[in-house]
């Protein structure tokens, strides 16, 4: 008599486990790069919302400051340390500062955080605050600040702004 030997495999192949492997390792570097890119898309929005928070801070100080609206306009662009060392008085603390002071002292601190320039159309301001991004943009040319400067390549694709329109009461 003659036994037939059921022939039924069981288990993997070493090939099976080869493709098994090779379409894990796949799946495991698309996470790797999907969390590149998520960690940049993260730091971009950081950013902008770092520059919000100083726009509305000049504004701020802009507001409460109406008295010396020259100097503030006068400053034109921000960032480089244009400005050089802290001003004296320092305005903070016990220090006594005349609006001027003060309003040279706030455009040094903004000055030394991020670039920014200010403009004026019938009491309505617009604080514009530029910086460097970590992705390469077309940049559409509507507003020029800092795209003269040379700090965001050279077609300014890594150039980003926010800007911050307020109407400030100069009778206030």
């Amino acid at each position: 008599m003659i036994n037939i030997i059921n022939s039924r495999q069981r288990g993997f192949s070493l090939i099976e486990l080869l493709v098994a492997v090779v379409v894990f390792s796949v799946g495991m570097l698309a996470v790797a790069g999907l969390q590149t890119v998520s960690k940049r898309a993260n730091f971009e929005g950081l950013q902008r919302a770092t520059a919000v928070q100083i726009a509305n801070g000049l504004l701020e100080d802009m507001r409460t400051n109406g008295d010396a609206m020259t100097t503030y306009l006068a400053a034109g662009d921000l960032g480089g340390s244009v400005l050089g060392n802290e001003p004296a008085p320092s305005c903070t603390g016990v220090s006594v500062c005349n609006s001027v002071q003060k309003a040279t002292h706030d455009l040094w601190f903004w000055e030394s955080v991020i670039d920014g320039d200010q403009a004026v159309n019938a009491n309505v301001y617009v604080v514009t605050v530029a910086w460097y991004g970590t992705v390469a943009m077309t940049d559409s040319g509507i507003n020029l600040c800092g795209a003269a400067s040379g700090k965001y390549d050279p077609n300014n694709q890594n150039r980003r702004l926010v800007q911050l329109p307020t109407f400030i009461d100069p009778t206030f």
